[in-house]
């Protein structure tokens, strides 16, 4: 594997670009796209379908509302932006899916709403790194690579999607659908904070219980009542008490909602907890164990249900993964750029393509660190050095030094 003359002249043009990868970063950055922010959400899509039709027909795909438990315990459809899709040249003989998400964890009222440079020179800011940096590296590759003479033979497709932060249960279906027929996947979720990729991902799982019993006065009828938020408290202590009761398994009791007035014994409650698990064993013993749990919180008047799944199967290693990366880390070596990856118990959308049978990348983001919190940052000289990584696999794809086609049949 070697860089051509070409794929410098590529490269080349993204270092003139290097400024722009940044910039735009930081504009879509300003705008508030937290999952719940639904206006947020929207014009951020714009500002992306803007972008991206530099590179291609931007499609906007209406997502159907997953049904979820709001705070009071009743059941709601949960509305969310739209899906971005672009595709070129799917008759091509490469074909690759490329995912990313706009969403962030941070709601419209969290005061954490724009970027700084920090003296350390880190760029901090809400998405930054999770993931508006990764997308205008996306991006930033892509323009770069369609101006490479082998460009012709990789068709690819990209997934833009507005609520990977809670689950992807909309755009679920569209990133099995977009994996079909492709034979490498890349996700520009940001680098690990040391600037490896993960390896293997456990599976994740969002569930709500909801514990209904009978309000009452709690002086003049406290007999009468049935408290849902003391069974609702039994059954978090119980979820609890799973942990270390299976290796890789963890079960993180998140929130509690319900209650009221101190004088009233309250009727309605809800537990929210995740999931985690290495592998489909760990899934299938969750499945026999966590109503156990909840059968503390019953009877006696007091009822309970369950809503949620897992919506993330885990992504191990396995041959066509292991390929992958030793080709990514070749292809990282011709840019003077070591590269090592390491488990993470994190999940993204890397797991929905794996699960539909995709074998892929998903930390080709920026460096950076502390997602998720307010002190979110990414390093600037990163944008230029993962655009230039992803635009060179792309070449290699083109060129066959990183065999697609070999890579996909390892999936088995």
């Amino acid at each position: 594997m070697r860089l051509t003359d070409d794929d410098r002249e590529m490269l080349g043009r993204l270092k003139t670009a290097e400024s722009g990868l940044i910039g735009r970063t930081l504009s879509w950055c300003a705008v508030n796209s937290g999952s719940r922010n639904l206006a947020g959400l929207e014009a951020t899509a714009e500002r992306l379908a803007n972008a991206f039709e530099a590179v291609g027909r931007v499609e906007r795909i209406a997502l159907d509302p997953p049904e979820e438990v709001d705070a009071t315990g009743e059941l709601r459809r949960c509305e969310t932006g739209p899906c971005l899709r672009v595709a070129v040249r799917p008759e091509a003989p490469v074909q690759v899916v490329l995912t990313g998400h706009y969403d962030t964890v941070f709601p419209a009222a969290s005061g954490f709403d724009r970027v700084v440079e920090r003296q350390d020179g880190a760029l901090h800011g809400p998405g930054v790194a999770d993931m508006k940096g990764g997308l205008s590296v996306m991006l930033g590759a892509l323009e770069a690579f369609e101006r490479h003479p082998l460009s012709r033979l990789v068709g690819w497709r990209v997934l833009l999607s507005p609520d990977e932060e809670i689950g992807s249960l909309g755009s679920a279906p569209e990133l099995t659908r977009i994996a079909q027929g492709a034979h490498v996947g890349l996700t520009f979720e940001p680098a690990l904070a040391d600037g490896a990729l993960a390896s293997s991902r456990k599976g994740s799982g969002n569930f709500s219980v909801r514990a209904v019993g009978r309000a009452a006065h709690a002086g003049r009828d406290f007999a009468s009542g049935r408290n849902a938020v003391a069974a609702a408290a039994r059954i978090a202590v119980a979820l609890d008490g799973l942990n270390g009761a299976r290796e890789g398994v963890t079960i993180n009791v998140a929130r509690i909602d319900g209650g009221g007035p101190s004088n009233q014994v309250p009727d309605r409650a809800v537990v929210r907890f995740n999931v985690r698990t290495p592998d489909e064993d760990g899934r299938t013993w969750l499945e026999a164990t966590i109503p156990d749990a909840l059968a503390i919180g019953e009877g006696d008047g007091l009822t309970v249900d369950l809503h949620g799944g897992f919506t993330r199967p885990p992504k191990p290693i396995n041959a066509a993964q292991q390929q992958l990366f030793d080709g990514v880390r070749e292809v990282a070596g011709l840019l003077d750029l070591p590269l090592s990856w390491k488990p993470s118990g994190g999940v993204c959308e890397g797991n929905n393509l794996f699960a539909a049978g995709l074998p892929n990348l998903d930390t080709l983001g920026v460096r950076g660190g502390d997602i998720h919190t307010t002190d979110e940052h990414a390093w600037p000289d990163s944008f230029l050095e993962r655009a230039s990584l992803s635009a060179v696999i792309l070449a290699k794809l083109a060129d066959g030094s990183l065999d697609a086609r070999a890579i996909r049949a390892a999936m088995g």
